[in-house]
């Protein structure tokens, strides 16, 4: 593989260059491989077949990523914000047969190796498409997520498109501030550095800010920034708010940023405009797991606020008729366990280019939410699990592109003392970025116009009639 042909590299010419560092641990380029091809064979050594890793995000997370592709062990990161029955479905649906992680009733801890492993016989396993090297679960727009199989070409192909157009920056350290679990983190905070010969920064999250997948500090963030001096960042539209934020209070803040690239969701205009005006190397891109991540990014030189930029050259976009993004040429292997996809993945995203080959988002096909931190829920999802609680009579919940979910709640009448106690328990169902954060008390009806003859409800109708109040609500929710 490529990447392991540019450590070996890296390690010849400049061997106590940093390669990977965290709060207490650096290794060097020339350190690297050699760590790399030892742990990969002690992973032999064990006979893993899959391997789900979950971990926080550290050096060791990276190391155990690394040497599962050298050692050919089909790894299946496990995303830190999933909640645990969603934790359960990915480790049963993906015939996983061993687990770094803490320990998980009915796994069998192995005393004999180095990291917290743990083993089982799975109960089934699905047939893996040829090639699969990583299966990255979507973050759930249903209550089941989906695994996308990857090859480590095609994520390879990724990441050389991306290094090539970011090149100008001259990147030589980077900052990890999502979950490297997230398919876009590891590969812009793992791989894309060290083909580049630069450093990843790999602190865990809670030293960059974050408690859970929705909850964050923008004061340890700006301690991070301050303290590390990062070239590069990859960031949600949230993060992306506070770090204005942040350097509106303290220019100093954007000084070492060369790059800094937002994505999965969302983002305002005024508000990419207010970061450039703040000197921020703000940069939006587009993509999707199921196609190894980024398909399209704004670049230095060659950008448009507003879009999310020109198609990386590994990958072909088009559009269908409806409007729909589709995209072909790098794309993933399959969904676990289910038929071959078709030549072009369908996105479910609507679009168009403009006469400059800029791509623009304009809106989405069906009704996920994307968060402003990146997760993707279904609302139908999150409402029929209110389904069992007597309180809530009826209920809509919105979360695109808002740093908190708002439900509209009408009440069943006689339940109102009960129902923020249902509510909780509702929540307690729910991994935290499907949640309902806020909600307010509404009249849905057929007679009103808001719901169909046949009683669901009519979204955009709804959301045109709340839309003032849930922003007055977010509003009042931001620091």
């Amino acid at each position: 593989m490529i990447l392991f042909e540019q450590l070996a590299k890296m390690a010849a010419q400049q061997p106590l260059r940093p390669a990977l560092c965290d709060s207490h641990q650096v290794i060097n380029y020339g350190e690297l491989l050699p760590k790399i091809t030892a742990l990969a064979e002690r992973l032999r050594h064990q006979k893993i077949a899959r391997l789900a890793l979950l971990l926080d995000n550290g050096i060791d997370w990276a190391m155990i990523d690394l040497a599962c592709a050298l050692a050919n062990i089909v790894i299946i990161p496990v995303p830190v914000f999933f909640s645990n029955e969603q934790q359960n479905w990915l480790l049963d649906s993906s015939g996983a047969d061993a687990l770094i992680g803490p320990a998980r009733a009915g796994w069998i801890t192995t005393t004999s190796f180095e990291y917290a492993l743990h083993r089982r016989q799975p109960v089934s396993v699905p047939e893996l498409p040829r090639h699969t090297a990583k299966i990255t679960y979507t973050s759930g727009t249903t209550g089941h997520p989906k695994g996308v199989c990857l090859s480590w070409d095609h994520l390879m192909k990724v990441s050389l498109s991306l290094i090539d157009r970011v090149a100008p920056a001259n990147i030589q350290q980077h900052l990890t501030l999502l979950p490297l679990s997230t398919l876009l983190e590891n590969i812009t905070g793992l791989y894309v550095p060290l083909l580049s010969g630069a450093c990843s920064r790999i602190p865990p999250l809670a030293e960059v800010g974050f408690t859970g997948s929705s909850q964050f500090s923008y004061q340890i963030l700006a301690q991070a920034i301050q303290q590390w001096r990062p070239h590069s960042l990859v960031l949600v539209p949230e993060l992306l708010r506070l770090l204005v934020m942040l350097c509106a209070i303290n220019p100093d803040l954007a000084q070492s940023l060369r790059f800094v690239a937002v994505g999965g969701g969302k983002i305002a205009t005024d508000l990419v405009a207010k970061s450039h005006q703040l000197g921020l190397p703000v940069y939006e891109g587009y993509g999707l797991s199921e196609c190894g991540s980024v398909v399209a990014l704004n670049t230095q030189g060659n950008m448009l606020p507003g879009s999310v930029g020109k198609p990386l050259p590994h990958c072909q976009i088009s559009i269908a008729q409806d409007g729909e993004i589709l995209i072909s040429g790098s794309t993933m292997l399959g969904y676990l366990g289910e038929p071959a996809p078709a030549q072009a993945v369908a996105t479910g995203d609507l679009g168009h280019f403009d006469i400059q080959g800029f791509l623009h988002i304009t809106g989405r096909k069906k009704n996920v939410q994307i968060t402003a931190f990146g997760r993707n829920f279904s609302p139908e999802w999150v409402e029929a699990e209110a389904q069992v609680f007597p309180a809530i009579s009826r209920i809509v919940i919105f979360g695109d592109g808002l740093s908190a979910n708002v439900a509209l709640i009408q009440p069943t009448p006689g339940y109102e003392n009960s129902l923020a106690d249902q509510i909780s328990q509702l929540n307690s169902r729910l991994p935290d970025y499907a949640q309902v954060h806020h909600y307010l008390l509404a009249q849905l009806s057929v007679e009103n116009g808001l719901l169909t003859n046949n009683g669901r409800p009519k979204r955009q109708q709804i959301l045109s009639e709340y839309h003032l109040r849930i922003r007055q609500l977010i509003a009042g929710d931001r620091v």
